[in-house]
């Protein structure tokens, strides 16, 4: 059995679920998220989510633990929220923002302009002396996360000197550089 897909999930106060034919909706302070499902059965009972498996298949056995990942996902968005931070490391690269549209100075030869989802909150935070950090977000980590990487894909870090968009805290594997 799954060690994910078995352990329930507590539900917080302020936050209501509802099953209904294959699909779950949950509703908090954040947002409003639905979730479909399939080949596995949700239970709602004294403040606690259970998801369980009608038999032993491996695509049944692989969705199990899915979709408790995804539900309890759900519900740390709807009552906390996710956040994630980006830093640009490098010599004149530049964020700001103008309500849901994030302007990046990343080096090329013209600014790169980006729509942020109005489901995902944008904010730009640079001090003098250090890196431009954009601070993300969102209630859906799914999303949250797919709009952080696709900043990141502007301008991956190199691996020699670290320049680029990463992730506050993210390890780079540095090489070095020419011997002389």
């Amino acid at each position: 059995m799954s060690r994910i897909g078995k352990s329930p999930i507590t539900v917080p106060a302020g936050v209501t679920v509802d099953v209904k034919e294959g699909e779950i909706v949950v509703k908090g302070k954040l947002g409003e998220l639905t979730q479909k499902f399939e080949n596995v059965s949700i239970k709602v009972e004294e403040g606690q989510i259970i998801v369980e498996r009608p038999n032993d298949d491996k695509e049944v056995r692989a969705q199990h633990g899915l979709y408790r990942s995804l539900i309890n996902n759900m519900i740390i968005g709807v009552s906390e929220g996710f956040t994630i931070n980006l830093e640009l490391v490098g010599v004149g690269y530049r964020a700001s923002n103008q309500g849901q549209k994030l302007d990046l100075a990343l080096g090329f030869s013209h600014n790169i302009v980006m729509d942020i989802a109005k489901e995902v909150t944008v904010e730009t935070i640079s001090e003098k002396g250090k890196n431009p950090i954009i601070k993300l977000t969102s209630f859906d980590k799914q999303l949250v996360g797919q709009v952080a990487a696709k900043i990141r894909s502007f301008r991956k870090p190199e691996p020699y000197k670290g320049k680029g968009i990463k992730f506050v805290g993210e390890e780079l594997r540095r090489k070095a550089g020419k011997s002389a």
